[in-house]
C-alpha cells in the first residue's frame, strides 16, 4: 500500500471514529429540549443516551469478527450507510420510541464503522513508527469527538431546534460514506472462517439484557425486571463463553485471554469505560445542576478535558520507545484518577475554572490511554484477527462505559429532581468512585505487566488456532 493510500486509511478511519463518538455523546447537552419535545419521561430519557450503547456493546465484537472474514471495507461502508438512515430517522421521528429504537440502531451502526478501524489502519500501517503515529491519530480521534459532539449539539440545538443535530449528523455520516466508498481498499483475513452463530445470538442478547438492566435499575435495583434482565445478561454471556469454548471457528478466542497483552487490553478498556467515560458521559448534566451553567457552557467545560486528550494521544508516540504499552497504560490510568480526583468539593456558586487543572490533568492521561489501548488491541492479537481486537477492545469499552454511566447516574441521582446542594454532594460521590475504580485498573495493568515480563515467548497455537 502506497503512503498516500494508507493516509487515506488513516484518514477515514479517523473520521468515523470520530463520528461515532459525536453521535454518542450529542445527548449529552440536548437531552432537556429532546425529551421535552418527544414527551419522553424519565425512564426514556435515561435510554436516550443509554440506547446507543445497547447497539454498540451488542454488534461490536460480532461486526469485528465479520469484517476480518467477510471483508472490513464492506462493513465499514455498510456502517456508514446505517448511520445515515439511523440519523435521520432520529431527526423525523414522531414520538420517544422512534426516536429511541434511532438510537439503538445508530449505536450498532456505529459498531459496524469502529469496530474494523483498528484493523483497516493496522493492515495499512504494518508495524514501527508509522503504526505508533497512526494510532496515535486514532486515540486523538476519540478525545476530538468527545469535545465536539456535546458543542456541536448545544450549538445547533439552539439555532436550529434538536431535530438539526440529527440532520446533521445523516450528512456527517454520508460524506463517511463516500468517502469509505472511495478511499478504502478490500481488506479480509486471509483464511475464511464460518459465521459463529450461536456466539453471535448469545453475545448480542446477553449484552443488550445486561445494559438494558443497568439503564432500568438507576430508578431501583431490586425491581423485578430489572432483576431477571441483569440475571439473563449473566447467564447469556456465560452461554457465549461457554459457546465460544467449544467453537471450532470462535468469534473470540478465549486462549487469547492467556496472553497478558490481550488481558491488558481488555481490562484496560473495561476500566476505561467505568472510570472515565462513565463520569464524563454525565459531567455536563452535573455542571448544569451544581453551577447553573448552559448546556453549551458544560459543553465548553468538557472540552477542557477532551481536547487535552486529543493533544496527548497525537504526543503519545514519543512514549513507545521508552516504555511498553501495559505500563503506558498503568501510567494513564494513574494520571487520570489523580486528575479526577482534584474535581471532588465543587459547590453551587463555585467558577467552573475551579474545575479546569483537574480536567486538565485527566484529559492529558485519557489521551495517554487511548493511544496505549489502540497499541494494545492491534499488537495483542494475531494480524488476520486484527478486527476481532479491535472489538473485543471497544466491547469492553463500551460495556464498562455503561455500567459507569450507570454508577455514575446513581451516585449523582440524576435520575430526578434534586437542589444544587444534593447534586453537588452526588457529584462528589461519582468522582470518588470513578477515582477508585482508576486506580484499581492502574493496579490490574501493573500486575498483568508484571507477568507479561515473566511469560515465555508467546504460544503460537493461539495464533493459528485463530487463523483456520
Amino acid at each position: 500500500m502506497t503512503t498516500r493510500s494508507a493516509q487515506g486509511v488513516l484518514a477515514t478511519a479517523a473520521y468515523g471514529t470520530l463520528l461515532v463518538l459525536v453521535a454518542y455523546t450529542v445527548p449529552m447537552t440536548t437531552l432537556a429540549p429532546t425529551a421535552a419535545a418527544l414527551h419522553a419521561g424519565p425512564t426514556a430519557q435515561t435510554w436516550v443516551l443509554t440506547g446507543a450503547l445497547v447497539g454498540l456493546s451488542a454488534l461490536l465484537l460480532t461486526a469485528g469478527s465479520i469484517a476480518d472474514d467477510r471483508g472490513r471495507k464492506r462493513v465499514f461502508t455498510a456502517g456508514a450507510l446505517l448511520l445515515v438512515l439511523s440519523s435521520a430517522a432520529a431527526a423525523a421521528a414522531p414520538g420517544a420510541g422512534t426516536f429511541l429504537a434511532a438510537r439503538v440502531v445508530q449505536g450498532a451502526a456505529s459498531a459496524a464503522v469502529l469496530a474494523p478501524s483498528l484493523g483497516l489502519i493496522g493492515e495499512a500501517y504494518p508495524s514501527g513508527p508509522a503504526r505508533v503515529r497512526a494510532l496515535g491519530v486514532w486515540g486523538a480521534a476519540v478525545g476530538l469527538g468527545i469535545a465536539i459532539g456535546p458543542v456541536y449539539a448545544a450549538l445547533a440545538e439552539r439555532w436550529l431546534g434538536w431535530r438539526s443535530v440529527y440532520w446533521g449528523l445523516a450528512l456527517l455520516a454520508a460524506a463517511l460514506l463516500a468517502l469509505a466508498a472511495t478511499v478504502l481498499e478490500k481488506s479480509h483475513s486471509a483464511a475464511r472462517h464460518r459465521v459463529d452463530t450461536p456466539g453471535v445470538l448469545t453475545l448480542g442478547t446477553g449484552t443488550a439484557a445486561l445494559i438494558a438492566g443497568l439503564a432500568e435499575g438507576r430508578y431501583g435495583w431490586t425491581q423485578p425486571v430489572v432483576l431477571a434482565l441483569l440475571a439473563a445478561g449473566v447467564l447469556l454471556l456465560a452461554a457465549f463463553a461457554a459457546v465460544e469454548a467449544r467453537s471450532a471457528d470462535p468469534m473470540l478466542d478465549l486462549r487469547l485471554f492467556r496472553e497478558p497483552g490481550f488481558v491488558a487490553a481488555t481490562g484496560g478498556a473495561l476500566f476505561t469505560g467505568l472510570a472515565v467515560v462513565g463520569l464524563m458521559s454525565c459531567l455536563p448534566a452535573a455542571l448544569q445542576r451544581v453551577l447553573g451553567v448552559s448546556a453549551l457552557a458544560a459543553g465548553g467545560v468538557l472540552a477542557i478535558w477532551s481536547g487535552l486528550s486529543v493533544v496527548a494521544a497525537l504526543q503519545a508516540r514519543r512514549l513507545a520507545g521508552r516504555i511498553g504499552a501495559t505500563a503506558q497504560l498503568a501510567i494513564a490510568l494513574l494520571v487520570c484518577g489523580l486528575g479526577e480526583l482534584t474535581l471532588i468539593g465543587l459547590r453551587p456558586g463555585d467558577s467552573w475554572l475551579r474545575l479546569a487543572p483537574g480536567l486538565a490533568v485527566a484529559g492529558v492521561g485519557s489521551g495517554v490511554l487511548n493511544a496505549a489501548l489502540g497499541r494494545l488491541a492491534v499488537t495483542s492479537v494475531p494480524e488476520d484477527r486484527a478486527a476481532m481486537g479491535s472489538g473485543a477492545n471497544n466491547t469492553a469499552r463500551y460495556l464498562g462505559s455503561s455500567l459507569g454511566v450507570a454508577i455514575t447516574v446513581t451516585l449523582m441521582g440524576l435520575g430526578g429532581p434534586a437542589t444544587p446542594e444534593a447534586a453537588a454532594d452526588g457529584a462528589d460521590h461519582a468522582v470518588l468512585a470513578a477515582t477508585v475504580l482508576c486506580l484499581l485498573g492502574a493496579a490490574g495493568a501493573l500486575v498483568v505487566g508484571a507477568a507479561q515480563r515473566r511469560a515465555p515467548a508467546p504460544d503460537q497455537s493461539v495464533s493459528s488456532h485463530s487463523s483456520r
